[in-house]
């Protein structure tokens, strides 16, 4: 068996009706792997469970939020009772939030992006690291980002603070888990070509902005961001735990 294949693997997959989760979902099954995919656009996920089956894969669809317990349950029941199994995690749905000052921010807008961001991730690997634990075995990957960790960006204070909760909470459960069989890793993406990031992008001169301040002056495609985190569900990455990967294009190090 192939390092990175999933063959005989079950996923869940949070954010997957575009972007990243999309591209992820896509990799995964293409790989073997058996997926449950989790984001709030029903129609988006139907479309994208047919064309995972038209392919030969399997995937059911898990439509609610991530600020939701009952379906960070739902997704994860979804796992158990229709494929029997758990063993892989990945939580990538987030939002940006609403941008501003910090002296302008709202307690409401605050805890919102808090809620999407760090509390959903929270909900999620509370539930999924039950069901590996009880399996001793299995992977959590999180979707982190470089800001907050690497790059403070003004305007993004609530954000980057979510984000920055994420790693440490990557941190915590790789230490607790990594004795029974589950490792925890963050994933930190840089410029991604995803629907949510075209609203920065879509005047030319933007987008050439963005891109000039990755170190391979360009943005990434969702499937490069996918296929690392197919790296990190993967037995290819078996002695990783507790990491915050940066697949960023060099937007971490760049000064020029």
């Amino acid at each position: 068996m192939a390092a990175q294949s999933l063959s005989g693997k079950v996923a869940i997959i949070t954010g997957a009706s575009s972007g990243i989760g999309r591209a992820a979902a896509l990799r995964f099954a293409g790989e073997g792997a058996r997926v449950v995919v989790g984001a709030r656009r029903a129609d988006a996920l139907a479309e994208l469970v047919k064309e995972i089956e038209r392919t030969g894969g399997e995937a059911l669809a898990c439509p609610g939020d991530v600020r939701d317990e009952a379906h960070a349950a739902a997704l994860v029941d979804g796992a158990l009772d229709r494929f029997g199994a758990l063993d892989i995690a990945f939580n990538n749905a987030g939002s940006v939030g609403t941008m501003g000052p910090v002296t302008g921010m709202s307690v409401a807008d605050w805890r919102d992006t808090l809620d999407t961001n760090l509390t959903g991730a929270f909900l999620g690997a509370r539930r999924q690291l039950a069901a590996m634990l009880e399996a001793g075995r299995g992977s959590i990957i999180f979707t982190s980002t470089f800001v907050g960790h690497t790059v403070g960006m003004p305007g993004m204070a609530a954000y980057a603070a979510a984000k920055a909760g994420v790693i440490g909470l990557t941190q915590v459960l790789a230490a607790e888990a990594g004795p029974h069989g589950v490792r925890v890793n963050a994933l930190l993406p840089g410029g991604t070509d995803t629907p949510g990031a075209r609203d920065f992008t879509q005047a030319p001169e933007s987008r050439a902005f963005v891109e000039g301040l990755h170190a391979l002056k360009r943005i990434a495609e969702p499937d490069e961001i996918a296929e690392a985190a197919l790296f990190l569900a993967s037995d290819a990455s078996s002695f990783i735990t507790g990491s915050a990967m940066r697949v960023d294009g060099g937007v971490s190090i760049n000064r020029t």
